[in-house]
């Protein structure tokens, strides 16, 4: 779950639900999406939306910064129970950027920022124990 300004303002939403895949599990099997670049103010790196240039609507990223990544949006899903979340499957990233009131659940790596430093460098979680509430103290 991406809660970076980005994403609220893509999603009209709290966050991107954003299942991640390897290119090489992910096809299109119809169509041919168009693509819009987009550069990250987190890390100056490119983000390439990809559209359906009939209706408008965005179906995935691709990153410069993560080459071989595909991040679905998930609102696409035409079953949305198709994908399971769970603490062992999912983080919540730029929770600094998040709105406030938003639920964080517990036990789930959550990060301020990225998960990662530009250079590849992994973050150190933050794992609640109970709900979190963005704004509370």
């Amino acid at each position: 779950m991406c809660h970076c300004k980005f994403c609220q303002r893509a999603t009209g939403g709290a966050y991107l639900v954003e299942p991640v895949f390897e290119s090489a599990d992910f096809k299109i099997i119809q169509g041919k999406p168009k693509i819009y670049t987009h550069v990250s103010e987190g890390s100056g790196k490119e983000v390439y939306i990809h559209f359906c240039d009939t209706c408008g609507t965005k179906l995935y990223l691709t990153f410069e910064r993560f080459a071989g990544a595909v991040g679905l949006y998930g609102g696409t899903l035409d079953d949305p129970n198709w994908l399971i979340v769970t603490p062992e499957n999912s983080k919540h990233i730029f929770l600094s950027e998040a709105k406030i009131g938003t639920v964080i659940p517990p036990h789930v790596a959550s990060f301020y920022q990225h998960a990662t430093e530009n250079d590849g460098t992994p973050i150190a979680p933050t794992i609640f124990d109970k709900p979190h509430i963005i704004g509370s103290h």
